[in-house]
């Protein structure tokens, strides 16, 4: 399996979210998530894709086999470049095979979820899907302007949270596609994908400066594996 891990200057949100120190890794969230996938037993090259001078001076000094550093021309790398923009730049790095598509923001996925996660994939193209897409399960009231999404008042007002139906909140920590696939549909998930629910606290996403600062005491009390 190969990853394409993107790293692109200039956080607007919060300012250098990727490289600035974490919870005791100097080199941030970075640094961690190289040493997730690195460490991961199913992954066989990490594609670092940045135009970040300090993240491409550090990568350059682990030496590990398994990484591969590209520096990403700046115009894939604006505020305003969308993701569907980067899907054909990722097969031009991975032109074939498996492509698993993750996010330094994701500190809490680790090398072992990541292993579990390649599994699922190859298992469950057996079974009818084509991709595989991590998510967080949500069972809460869920309303929209209209009322409520997931339930029916009319029949019971509050019923309990445990009975209601579960929706599956897309968390982007993690995509895994062919890259045939990618070239077919354009997107990093195909027409099937299969839901890879992850608990919560692992799949926290670094946004804003509060979830970083919430990432950094979760990682500093031991509450979830690195």
């Amino acid at each position: 399996m190969k990853v394409f891990l993107p790293c692109r200057k200039g956080s607007e949100r919060v300012p250098r979210k990727n490289i600035k120190p974490f919870a005791g890794y100097p080199h941030g969230l970075l640094e961690l998530k190289l040493r997730q996938l690195i460490q991961a037993e199913r992954i066989d090259e990490v594609i670092l894709s940045t135009n970040d001078e300090d993240i491409l001076e550090y990568a350059r000094t682990l030496g590990s086999e398994k990484l591969t550093i590209h520096h990403r021309a700046d115009s894939l790398c604006t505020s305003a470049t969308s993701t569907d923009e980067l899907m054909a730049h990722v097969v031009d790095l991975i032109p074939e095979g498996h492509i698993l598509w993750t996010h330094v923001t994701s500190p809490f996925v680790n090398a072992t979820c990541y292993d579990q996660m390649i599994k699922c994939y190859f298992e469950q193209l057996d079974h009818g899907y084509d991709s595989l897409m991590s998510s967080t399960l949500i069972r809460s009231f869920l309303w929209n302007d209209g009322g409520p999404i997931n339930y029916d008042r009319a029949v019971e007002k509050w019923p309990r949270t445990q009975t209601l139906p579960a929706v599956h909140e897309v968390n982007s920590a993690a995509f895994i596609n062919s890259a045939e696939n990618y070239r077919r549909y354009a997107d990093r998930i195909g027409q099937k994908p299969f839901l890879f629910s992850l608990e919560s606290i692992v799949a926290h996403d670094i946004d804003w400066e509060p979830d970083f600062v919430l990432a950094e005491s979760i990682a500093q009390t031991g509450l979830v594996e690195l």
